[in-house]
């Protein structure tokens, strides 16, 4: 069968609102900061439904959307979350990690006590999809492989990290190693595979961050 297509919706815009509205667009971005003081406050999940709904929007390798999208607000499992990745967390900063990536996260003040995830009253836990079940011809099943898995995820993260920033939401992108517990505790089948743990909320009237500084336009960019 042939595909189907449909008009582009797109609508040119005149040069100088171009400008305006991606000069915005980047003000806004640049104020995003990982935060790991959150409120207890809690957050309307509407704005966390059309945050994952944006992100769902995301270009995918052969628009297979290979990622699901847990939204966790139960405490005790937030709590079973949390021991989970200061286990993991705490193995790797007194034991795996080498001594020039413990230099790296000095500046950031972290260490593998995660309070964030009992405190934040929202975590969203990114799975992969590698594979999906499909039904052969004859009745049995086979794995429908899924393309560019991690590159697809990693753009879909990134849409949501900036929809619920322009939300007015606080988050942070963490990634205990290994992961594996996630999928345990969520009980997600074996085909989904744990890709980013992100804390949501409102930061405290106290949060801090790092004095830190992103690279310029020069250091990142190159014209040819």
């Amino acid at each position: 069968m042939p595909p189907t297509f449909v008009p582009l919706d797109f609508h040119r815009l005149p040069v100088e609102e171009s400008r305006s509205r991606v000069r915005a667009f980047r003000d806004l971005v640049r104020r995003r900061r990982s935060v790991r003081d959150f409120s207890s406050d809690p957050v309307p999940l509407d704005l966390v439904d059309a945050a994952i709904e944006a992100a769902g929007s995301a270009p995918s390798g052969a628009n297979r959307q290979p990622w699901r999208f847990v939204v966790v607000t139960d405490p005790e499992t937030k709590r079973r979350i949390r021991e989970g990745a200061e286990a993991e967390e705490q193995e790797f900063y007194e034991r795996k990690a080498p001594p020039a990536w413990l230099a790296d996260l000095a500046p950031l003040g972290t260490d593998w006590r995660k309070p964030f995830l009992e405190t934040a009253p929202i975590l969203i836990v990114m799975f992969a999809i590698d594979w999906e079940p499909e039904a052969g011809p004859d009745g049995s099943q086979t794995r429908h492989k899924g393309y560019y898995v991690q590159e697809s995820v990693g753009i879909a993260a990134g849409v949501l990290l900036t929809a619920l920033h322009g939300a007015g939401l606080a988050t942070l992108t963490h990634t205990p190693s290994p992961m594996r517990f996630l999928g345990e505790i969520l009980v997600r089948p074996k085909n989904e595979r744990p890709f980013l743990l992100i804390p949501v909320g409102y930061p405290t009237p106290e949060a801090t961050v790092p004095d830190i500084k992103k690279k310029s336009l020069d250091e990142i960019r190159e014209t040819r």
